[in-house]
């Protein structure tokens, strides 16, 4: 609910403070006394796209206040949680635009965007005029209001929710269709290049121990003739038979060298068995470097085997074997394809139908709305003085997307036999005020704690039919709050509150005020609406009177 309002060097205004009330709060006054400017700032501070010119002539900046109580169950907190922003019972909404043209924003003293303003503003007032196309003057929003006015929530939930899983589905079957598509294109390389990998079967790993194998045996290829030729020096022929004869030598002069050969004999012994043990090892080297000449033959078509067919593939041959599992895989989805195919079109098709189902549901709940609404319409024109007048919500097909199947747009026939049309385009002044009001009247029957703005809803009508205006207008007030601009001395008896907008002009500059009116006050007030310039008595008479109604 709006609580106040406090303005600064808005265009023919200087400085106004105002503090409205639950209930019916009036605001009356001449024309061109500036009740629009009133608007414009309030538009203004909740990020309304309005009128550029906004700052008063001769100020740097021009800045708008707002503070609203939100209770605890209030939309405005999401949106505040969702942005960010801190949240509580009391939201204050503040704005500035300087003589250059720039915004700046604040909620409760942080700093936001025109988006999010407006997101709160949404949640927050709801202005209603016969040149507002924000409100039920638009088509865009036909829908969703009838969607409110049934309680069709769950069901609309249930149509997204649905729009939302075939959305899915119908990505998952465009997806693996193309993956089909994809690699059906390369099904004939897949099924060479498999038939190909498997028939080598590589291994992981597999080059580099070829490798080594290969490098082994070339390397033993040239060195095995040096070590058996080294073996022969070592054995009976070379080295061995020379160290027996030399121990035989040793061993016959010993007798005769009284002891000084016995050690280089213990050393000649120490000699032969070293000996023995390097021959021993140097068989064991020949044995392990003979090798089969078709060995390694083979071993190097292997390798190159190998080597070629990772470069064909531009993949390094350790990872060969992991290439052809991938190039398996391929072709195992393509082989799965038809049947995956099929499965993915029937998720399709069930979630075509429990769309299709959860819509006509949905439709069937608007169609049903729409009769009420239509008849609850009806019975509020007709003290309005326009019983002969007929509303029809129309429900069309529409292109099927997340909110249903529907089209839906409020028409009028102002006069029986006479084509319907959209409000805006079939309503005179005075006969669309009266048609929105009734409508509004019936969107609000279980609605509680909303700020309703009507800029001059009233106008083009008086006597009864404006009575009748007013007393709706203090109705929709009676379960939350409404301001309306009126210039209707029978709407502005019927207020809970009342100001006056009044212009004044002061050393060549004109600004605009807005005073409280005390009870006599608004006798005169009432009076001026009734008479004009001149208030007589009887125009005050009149006034009382309807003040007291």
């Amino acid at each position: 609910m709006l609580r106040g309002l406090d303005i600064s060097d808005m265009l023919i205004i200087e400085r106004l403070e105002l503090a409205f009330q639950p209930g019916l709060n009036v605001l009356t006054g001449e024309t061109g006394a500036g009740k629009s400017i009133l608007l414009d700032s309030l538009g203004f501070v909740l990020g309304w796209r309005g009128r550029a010119d906004l700052v008063r002539q001769g100020a740097a900046q021009g800045e708008v206040t707002a503070w609203f109580d939100l209770p605890e169950n209030h939309p405005a907190h999401a949106v505040l949680q969702d942005a960010g922003l801190p949240d509580g019972d009391e939201l204050i909404l503040r704005r500035i635009n300087t003589a250059d043209g720039r915004k700046t924003a604040w909620v409760n003293d942080r700093r936001c965007s025109g988006d999010v303003l407006r997101q709160l503003s949404e949640t927050l007032v709801e202005l209603h005029g016969q040149h507002d196309d924000r409100g039920l003057l638009n088509p865009r929003g036909h829908r969703a209001i009838l969607d409110e006015f049934a309680g069709l929530d769950a069901a609309r939930a249930k149509v997204r929710k649905a729009w939302s899983d075939m959305a899915r589905a119908r990505k998952a079957a465009e997806a693996a269709a193309k993956a089909q598509d994809e690699i059906r294109a390369e099904e004939e390389f897949l099924r060479y290049a498999v038939a190909e990998l498997d028939k080598l079967d590589p291994q992981e790993g597999e080059e580099a121990t070829l490798d080594t194998q290969r490098r082994r045996m070339q390397s033993a290829e040239k060195i095995r003739a040096d070590v058996v030729n080294a073996y022969e020096a070592m054995g009976q022929s070379g080295a061995e038979s020379l160290l027996a004869d030399a121990t035989r030598w040793l061993d016959g002069a010993a007798d005769r060298a009284d002891g000084s050969l016995e050690e280089p004999m213990a050393a000649l012994n120490r000699a032969m068995i070293e000996l023995d043990s390097a021959m021993e090892g140097v068989v064991g080297a020949i044995e392990a470097m003979s090798f089969d000449e078709r060995e390694l033959e083979e071993t190097e078509e292997r390798l190159f085997a190998i080597r070629g067919l990772a470069r064909k593939h531009d993949v390094m041959p350790d990872t060969l074997a992991g290439f052809a599992d991938t190039l398996r895989a391929k072709l195992g989805a393509l082989d799965a394809g038809e049947a995956e195919a099929a499965r993915l079109a029937e998720a399709v098709r069930e979630a075509q139908a429990a769309y299709d189902e959860a819509a006509a549901a949905l439709t069937a709940g608007r169609e049903k709305a729409a009769r009420k609404l239509d008849k609850a319409v009806s019975a509020e024109l007709a003290p309005l003085k326009m019983e002969r007048a007929v509303f029809a919500t129309q429900i069309s097909p529409e292109t099927p997307g997340p909110d249903g199947k529907d089209a839906v747009s409020f028409t009028v026939a102002t006069n029986p036999g006479a084509p319907a049309g959209p409000l805006n385009k079939i309503a005179s002044g005075g006969e669309l005020s009266r048609f929105l009001l009734a409508l509004k009247v019936c969107l609000t029957k279980d609605q509680t704690g909303l700020t309703l703005i009507f800029d001059e809803i009233d106008r083009g009508v008086g006597g009864a039919t404006a009575d009748a205006v007013g007393r709706r207008l203090a109705s929709i007030a009676a379960r939350g709050q409404v301001l309306v601009v009126t210039h209707s001395p029978q709407v502005a008896a019927l207020g809970a509150h009342h100001w006056r907008v009044e212009k004044s002009v002061a050393k060549g500059m004109t600004t605009t005020n807005v005073v409280p009116l005390a009870p006599d006050e608004r006798v005169d007030e009432v009076a001026r609406m009734v008479a004009g310039d001149t208030i007589t008595d009887a125009a005050r008479d009149a006034a009382r009177a309807l003040l007291s109604a």
